[in-house]
């Protein structure tokens, strides 16, 4: 049975004065447009979730809100826990979970890291290292249940960044 694991780091946010914690940075318009383009982009490529697990980052749930117009039937579930949460960390409520398709939106530079330690090879991007706001990663696994998943064994099916939705 085929697993699909889709990785999105949150898009561009911004800084609206230095008064304004973490947490609560918001996106800028660009970021709002590039969110929506990107689920535009997951809905033209038939990459639609199951469910969409998100920081509860305001800028996370900005995201989401932006790209859900797009993925109408997508369950979704707001944890603490992927607020700038280690690839580790990660990887742990993914195993927890048992739909085929779960998209994660989460922060750097754990969700790089996840995406690049799940990876069987490299997405052949010249931008994957970097993972900017807004990339999307699609990646398949030939598993039964998430709590299966191994390093390394994921296949690269899909790599995008804003400029290219």
């Amino acid at each position: 049975m085929t697993k699909r694991l889709i990785l999105m780091r949150h898009a561009e946010s911004g800084w609206k004065g230095s008064e304004v914690d973490d947490h609560d940075r918001c996106l800028t318009q660009q970021g709002v447009s590039d969110a929506h383009a990107g689920g535009a982009w997951l809905a033209k490529k038939a990459h639609l979730p199951d469910v969409a697990l998100v920081s509860t980052s305001r800028r996370t749930r900005e995201t989401l809100t932006a790209a859900q117009e797009n993925m109408p039937d997508c369950a979704v579930g707001f944890l603490p826990e992927l607020y700038l949460g280690s690839p580790g960390r990660l990887l742990s409520v993914l195993q927890q979970r048992s739909e085929n398709t779960v998209m994660m939106i989460a922060h750097n530079p754990g969700i790089a890291a996840l995406a690049a330690g799940l990876l069987a090879g490299r997405f052949p991007h010249p931008q994957f290292r970097t993972y900017p706001s807004g990339a999307i990663s699609v990646i398949d696994f030939d598993l039964t249940s998430w709590s299966d998943i191994q390093p390394a064994s994921g296949l690269a099916t899909d790599f995008v960044i804003p400029s290219e939705f």
